[in-house]
């Protein structure tokens, strides 16, 4: 960094506290060690004034008492500190409300969560000592066409569901199914909406797959887009949070908690309103008087975590799969998909540069027939396009989606949808009336001059008679009946089932004395025969030492002894089975040993059992669940938990 942090005295001002730890978490990782935390904006204020040497300030936008704008025009119409650099670090979705900033002005934005290279950039280009990366970015011209030709079309996604029919068509293309001819696709992967927001608004890509809203918002402050055609129709998912008794009066279990939302621009939001005022309580972000339930605006992909880490939090209102995956892994359940309380509505939609549109009007007629077909593919083939799912939603694995819980999400009968992508405006009107009506936010456009219908006409012709309306149930008996869900036997039961989808896969079974076990095949690296173990002195009993595996040392645990069992000599029949074991963020392997290795059994979410509760006498955390089959029940063993504790001490001390 061209400052040494360790000049530098930092007030960070977020009234979230997780999201206080993460942020100071990323400071340190930059080397800012010298940081006062304010849970508000008054809070800042009275710790700007009692400690001297504060030269910067990084403020949340969204706070109670006095939120990041108050505290920003307090300081630049101070004059002890008016001159202190002020970055905003916000997760607000509205133009209108970063200009204000603007105005107001502030130093940088940065959007929430944010990694460490980005918080570099924008803690320089708050200090105005370099440009930050965006800039640089923006100067840079773009190369729209290939030398024969071809528009060379980058657009942006995130890791939902709702963006997979630009993963499909992109795939279909690869295997040969499709062939542009005036267009090559280019799929850019963003953590989140404001960086999706800001690389279109900006130019950086050609295309997006965005939140309607957001869309919307952009071409309200002059952003030269078209919206095209959608992405998809319903898709999303409101889980309520697993800790926690929820019990009549139902209401009350989200009062006067923190309801986490993708957008504040965002059907999600709407949605969210909509349920929350017809089950009596008011929702509104944090400053807002008289609240019973706060929005929280988080990235997509880190909600399940956050969900996980605040146990106070009420749930959160996210588009699949991230919500079907978070009940699976069972930190959630189940409150209501959105096509429930607005059947067939529109959500993410495909916007596009003006300039491409007009200028290589070929390629995006091409481009959208494609699209729709790839659409139609997804419907019409959704456990291939569950399989293409797991490789273009989750590259890194990180997120550990399977292919049958993505296909129950792409068959859900009011889950997803994509076989009708043509943007009704009717729709796009309900949207920003009810946004800007209710809840206060965004403006009304002329959404006739926004929505270029030229090429969905022609992608989409023949689909009046087929087409399903939309119908959004604004009326507050399904709101109630939904409140009161979960509380009789068969729903109970379709819960149960949805939560089993993360357990459903193909595992190895094998041995132990009498007893059958199963563990997940993609955890297993390979299977081999009894190796010599060379012994390590000092180590748990069940640790029984190490061997050598085509020249690399790998830790063995014998089973029997892990478990409590008799111990008993090795046969010709013993075996190692050698897994993948993730420790503090690495990928290590460690073998296990078992009496037997029998077969590689599909296990099914029907014939999965949540693991019995024996009480707190009897550990149970390292058993997955119990599958039934026509040869018996067989425990499906969690292997992160079987390997932990002492065993899991002596394996991370060995790869160190």
């Amino acid at each position: 960094m061209p400052m040494d942090p360790k000049d530098v005295k930092i007030l960070l001002a977020e009234d979230a506290l997780t999201m206080r730890k993460i942020e100071l978490k990323t400071l340190k990782g930059l080397g800012f060690e010298n940081v006062i935390e304010a849970k508000d904006g008054q809070d800042a204020i009275e710790k700007l004034q009692r400690d001297e040497g504060i030269n910067f300030i990084i403020s949340d936008w969204n706070m109670p008492n006095k939120d990041g704008y108050e505290l920003l025009v307090w300081v630049r119409t101070s004059e002890k500190y008016k001159h202190i650099p002020f970055l905003m670090a916000t997760a607000q979705g509205e133009s209108k409300q970063e200009n204000k900033a603007l105005e107001a002005g502030v130093s940088a934005f940065v959007a929430k969560p944010f990694n460490g290279e980005e918080l570099s950039n924008k803690i320089n280009e708050a200090f105005g000592l370099t440009r930050s990366e965006a800039e640089d970015l923006d100067l840079e011209p773009r190369q729209r066409t290939t030398r024969s030709g071809k528009l060379k079309l980058k657009i942006a996604h995130i890791q939902i569901t709702d963006h997979l029919v630009v993963g499909v068509l992109s795939e279909l293309i690869n295997r040969g199914m499709m062939m542009p001819r005036y267009f090559e696709l280019e799929l850019q992967c963003m953590q989140g909406w404001n960086l999706v927001k800001e690389a279109l608004g900006k130019g950086r890509v050609d295309a997006a797959c965005i939140l309607a809203p957001i869309a919307m918002d952009l071409y309200h402050v002059g952003a030269p887009v078209k919206l095209i055609m959608l992405a998809h129709k319903n898709g999303s998912i409101f889980v309520r949070n697993r800790q926690g008794i929820y019990a009549d009066p139902f209401a009350d279990f989200f009062k006067t908690k923190s309801f986490f939302i993708p957008h504040t621009m965002s059907v999600h939001h709407m949605l969210c309103h909509l349920f929350f005022s017809k089950i009596g309580l008011k929702a509104g972000v944090a400053g807002d008087k008289g609240i019973d339930v706060n929005f929280e605006v988080i990235d997509p992909i880190l909600m399940p975590e956050f969900l996980r880490a605040n146990p106070e939090s009420g749930g959160f209102m996210v588009a699949e799969p991230l919500g079907t995956k978070a009940i699976a892994s069972g930190i959630a359940e189940l409150q209501f998909l959105s096509g429930e309380l607005w059947e067939q509505h529109p959500c993410c939609v495909v916007a596009m540069q003006e300039e491409v549109v007009e200028r290589y009007t070929d390629a995006v007629y091409e481009f959208t027939d494609m699209l729709v077909q790839a659409g139609k593919f997804i419907e019409r083939k959704p456990e291939t396009a569950a399989e293409i799912a797991v490789g273009f939603l989750d590259p890194t694995r990180k997120l550990g989606l399977k292919v049958p819980l993505l296909k129950n999400v792409l068959t859900e009968e009011r889950g997803i949808k994509s076989g009708d992508l043509y943007p009704a405006i009717e729709d796009l009107d309900k949207i920003q009336r009810y946004m800007h009506r209710n809840m206060g936010i965004g403006n009304i456009i002329d959404l006739e001059k926004f929505v270029d219908l030229r090429f969905a006409d022609e992608a989409c012709k023949g689909r009046s008679a087929k087409a399903r309306p939309s119908v959004l149930h604004d009326s507050g008996n399904l709101a109630i009946e939904i409140l009161h869900r979960g509380m009789f036997k068969e729903e109970k039961v379709t819960a149960s089932s949805k939560a089993m989808l993360n357990k459903e896969g193909k595992y190895l079974t094998f041995t132990l004395a009498d007893q059958e076990f199963g563990i997940d095949i993609l955890r297993i690296r390979e299977i081999v025969g009894m190796a010599p173990i060379r012994s390590i002195p000092q180590t748990p009993p069940a640790i029984k030492g190490v061997i050598n595996l085509r020249g690399k040392v790998i830790p063995v645990m014998d089973l029997r002894v892990r478990f409590g069992m008799e111990a008993r000599d090795y046969t010709d029949r013993t075996c190692i089975i050698v897994l993948e074991h993730e420790i503090e963020d690495r990928v290590v392997q460690m073998g296990v040993v078992v009496d037997t290795v029998s077969e590689v059994l599909p296990v099914r979410a029907s014939e999965i059992e949540e693991t019995p509760n024996f009480g707190a006498a009897i550990d149970t955390k390292h058993i997955l669940a119990i599958a039934k089959s026509e040869s018996g029940v067989k425990i499906l063993l969690d292997i992160d938990y079987v390997i932990t504790g002492k065993e899991q001490i002596v394996v991370q001390n060995l790869f160190e």
